[in-house]
């Protein structure tokens, strides 16, 4: 709880004097993201490890710190403006990590960032694409799921965040409606690859390979 106020005070401090263009400093917001990133992802606020009992102590006395910090996160994240471009891909990663915590709120609250990337990087990159963003993306959801990360529900919200995003998008609706549906199939794949490695059948285990190449 100490230290997320600490972490508080950091974000007032950079919205106000770190911000503005003349006095942007790259490194103090990459600094804050990380920090911010390492804290929600603790081993020590992962209340899903915890027994029912210390869970619902814990709940009662701090409530969920990483929804706190990860709204926090969010709206940091939207104060870039037209600094977002210089974090991008190297702010992908990171932002996965906190979409991956199984807490549906904080979830929904986070997936959307990724809509925001493709379509910073569509505007500003020049290219009138995401190429950078899109493989980053699909290069650390490779590594986070066959580090134990992921679910189906994730997967599944995912999807459907995406889409409903970049619908309503004029030049994004059909670029991204690709994307989203190529994630998706790609998290099936390897969600159905980490499943089945425990098998002893190498029939099924050579078969989710060839899925997931």
């Amino acid at each position: 709880r100490v230290f997320l106020r600490a972490v508080n005070q950091f974000t007032s401090v950079l919205n106000r004097v770190f911000l503005d263009p003349s006095n942007f400093e790259l490194q103090l917001w990459n600094n804050y993201f990380h920090l911010a990133v390492a804290f929600l992802t603790h081993e020590s606020l992962q209340l899903e490890t915890f027994s029912q009992a210390k869970r619902s102590k814990i709940i009662k006395k701090y409530g969920d710190m990483r929804k706190e910090i990860g709204f926090k996160i969010r709206d940091m994240w939207y104060n870039l403006g037209p600094h977002k471009i210089k974090f991008i891909p190297a702010m992908v990663g990171p932002i996965l990590e906190v979409t991956l915590v199984p807490e549906p709120e904080l979830r929904k609250a986070t997936i959307p960032i990724f809509f925001d990337m493709m379509q910073c990087e569509f505007n500003f990159s020049g290219n009138r694409n995401f190429h950078m963003f899109e493989n980053e993306l699909i290069t650390k959801l490779d590594q986070e799921v066959e580090g134990g990360r992921g679910d189906e529900q994730y997967k599944v919200l995912l999807e459907k965040l995406l889409l409903e995003h970049c619908r309503k998008h004029k030049y994004l609706a059909a670029p991204g409606e690709v994307f989203a549906l190529l994630v998706s199939s790609l998290l099936e794949n390897l969600l159905d690859y980490r499943t089945i490695m425990h098998d002893e059948n190498k029939e099924n285990r050579m078969s989710c390979t060839v899925n997931v190449l």
